[in-house]
């Protein structure tokens, strides 16, 4: 059973609860979580686990989001490095894409996805997220305009939108398993693409 850290006041850390699912995730599949399931690995009931989500897709939400959040740090600290514009997108594609099939936090986004119709709050939260990748996505496009190092009439926010489009496309392909889909050939794809999408005239 995991060890379980514990606040002063007895009560589970948010934050430890949140990546003793993540890798509930990553070594049993997203099915295979449940509130009890969690609390069982948490040591706790799964009316404190309940009293904290509410609900399981606002558990998987609340997962996400740290997930994510992680990630933003890494994207924010690639924007302000040194590197020219060409290899910060080079590093932006590898930060974004799965690691393999079964990444959790991809596992977590299919899931999300599928849910969305139907769930207001969730499609708006998962939105924000979106929003992030696009925005410093566009930013890294915009200064290799300004560095010359891509076209001069290239308009960042339709070339993020499109990298992003297909990143998701093989993302999904490569997190599923799907034959002749994994990291390295969605990588080689992905840095095709991109070179296409920027390149000067």
């Amino acid at each position: 059973m995991a060890v379980t850290a514990r606040r002063r006041d007895g009560h589970l850390a948010r934050e430890r609860m949140l990546e003793e699912a993540m890798t509930a995730i990553a070594e049993d599949g997203l099915a295979s979580l449940t509130m009890s399931a969690l609390a069982k690995r948490l040591g706790t009931s799964g009316g404190h686990i309940l009293y904290y989500f509410g609900s399981k897709d606002r558990l998987l939400l609340e997962v996400l989001s740290w997930s994510e959040n992680t990630l933003t740090e890494e994207r924010r600290t690639l924007l302000a490095g040194r590197a020219g514009a060409g290899r910060k997108l080079d590093l932006f594609l590898e930060l974004y894409l799965p690691r393999g099939p079964r990444d959790p936090r991809w596992t977590l986004w299919i899931e999300l996805w599928a849910r969305t119709a139907s769930n207001e709050p969730l499609r708006q939260a998962q939105a924000e997220i979106d929003r992030g990748w696009q925005e410093d996505l566009e930013t890294l496009l915009a200064q290799g305009v300004r560095q010359g190092r891509f076209a001069a009439d290239l308009d960042p926010s339709a070339r993020a939108d499109e990298l992003l489009a297909l990143l998701d496309g093989l993302s999904t392909r490569v997190v599923l398993g799907q034959r002749g889909a994994d990291r390295e050939r969605a990588l080689r794809m992905a840095r095709s693409a991109a070179e296409r999408l920027i390149e000067r005239a």
